[in-house]
């Protein structure tokens, strides 16, 4: 007497097969640069679909890159939120005025950086100008006050090192150029590298 097939097999079978195409059709999109609509994307909610103009292989570019750009998202503002909270336990409510804030490396800059906006006619991002720091300032901010760092951050010279290969690779995705796949793994490293930094 033959059993009859165990329906969680035809399942499992029937899943299988249903990935299996997916992977080979995300396969083909990629090769031809055509957006199958193999995966749900938000595409129709974004400002982007509103511009027929841009050829399709140059959104997929840009929907690649926005990946990286959101990382240095977080970690740039995490980093300020960071440095905000460690000057203000160290100096009060008026740490940007103190000592430890170089007027010429770092409070002149971002006031210049503030009034350019205002000056623009464009709504200014912040009214707190620690928004208006680079990263390469963010990051002479911590090795200039040190002391008060110190206690979170495992080592004055990996985070200088850190931060200049963070900068580097920042720049082309800043200045919406695309990257490669080796520097997309050092962006990644990078980011791990600047967590396992702090204590």
């Amino acid at each position: 007497m033959m059993m009859p097939k165990r329906p969680d097999g035809l399942i499992r079978a029937f899943g299988m097969s249903g990935l299996q195409i997916l992977i080979d059709l995300k396969a083909i999109e990629k090769d031809s640069g055509h957006d199958l609509a193999v995966t749900p994307t938000l595409a129709k909610d974004r400002k982007v679909s509103e511009y027929a103009q841009f050829e399709a292989q140059l959104r997929a570019e840009a929907a690649r890159m926005s990946e990286f750009y959101e990382i240095f998202y977080c970690l740039e503002n995490s980093i300020r939120k960071l440095v905000k909270d460690i000057m203000l336990e160290a100096e009060g409510a008026d740490w940007w005025s103190s000592e430890r804030v170089d007027e010429n490396k770092i409070r002149n800059p971002a006031k210049g950086r503030h009034k350019k906006e205002i000056d623009s006619g464009i709504t200014p991002r912040s009214d707190e100008l620690i928004n208006y720091l680079t990263f390469g300032e963010l990051s002479q901010l911590i090795t200039d006050n040190w002391e008060i760092f110190d206690p979170v951050f495992s080592s004055k010279g990996a985070v200088s090192n850190i931060t200049n290969q963070l900068n580097l690779l920042r720049g082309p995705i800043a200045h919406c150029n695309p990257t490669d796949e080796l520097e997309q793994e050092r962006l990644n490293l990078a980011v791990r590298s600047w967590f396992q930094l702090m204590s």
